[in-house]
């Protein structure tokens, strides 16, 4: 197993799934909803390292990143957060709220073709959520939902630099096809809470909130 659970004062509470699958969307719904309550909340977001996230665009833009440095500078990015940010605040009691946490590594640098094992080992530091919420939903529907937004498909999000495809559409429905089988994987070995991420974003944050305030005693937490 990639993490062992640690007991801290604080709890963290993971999101996971799909681009589009709405998820970013929920998180923060969560965070507001716990912010208004009054509680001891931390947000942290996937990728948003000050010190690493410059280099990471870098190599992005420059399309230089191959699947093991592509790991190795996401890995990089969260112990930066995770040292500075995470632990300390589950330490000091606080609600950590991660917008995608390691899973997303498992996922995305295994259908890159990175060793399972070896990407497990880089994270093998960091604790296991107290909840991890899996937002499942079908390509269609997330496809549909990130071009509501925009224009086109980033370069990476659809798993052009695989070279599976030149038709950036088809390239995203092999690349996220192989990410959603890792995360239904992942769900039955890390016991996901899953969700369906098709039903009304209301009903959605109503089934969350409940399943926290089963988990999470909320009141404990306000400053």
């Amino acid at each position: 197993m990639a993490s062992l659970p640690t007991k801290y004062p604080g709890k963290l509470i993971a999101v996971e799934g799909l681009d589009g699958s709405g998820k970013s969307t929920q998180i923060y719904l969560v965070k507001r909803w716990l912010e208004l309550s009054g509680a001891r909340v931390f947000f942290t977001q996937w990728n948003s390292s000050s010190l690493v996230k410059p280099s990471t665009s870098k190599g992005k833009t420059g399309k230089l990143l191959t699947p093991t440095t592509f790991s190795l500078i996401h890995a990089t990015d969260f112990a930066d957060r995770y040292e500075r940010q995470i632990l300390p605040l589950l330490k000091a009691g606080y609600l950590v709220l991660a917008d995608r946490y390691i899973f997303t590594a498992f996922a995305r640098d295994v259908v890159r073709g990175v060793d399972p094992a070896w990407v497990e080992r880089i994270y093998s530091f960091a604790a296991m959520p107290d909840l991890t919420f899996y937002f499942r939903a079908p390509l269609d529907v997330v496809l549909g939902r990130i071009l509501d937004g925009r224009p086109q498909l980033k370069f990476h999000e659809a798993g052009l630099d695989m070279g599976w495809s030149t038709d950036p559409y088809e390239s995203f429905r092999i690349f996220q096809h192989r990410i959603r089988a890792q995360y239904e994987k992942m769900s039955r070995r890390f016991r996901f809470t899953v969700i369906d991420a098709t039903r009304d974003i209301h009903q959605q944050q109503t089934t969350v909130r409940s399943i926290i305030q089963s988990h999470v005693r909320v009141g404990d937490f306000k400053r």
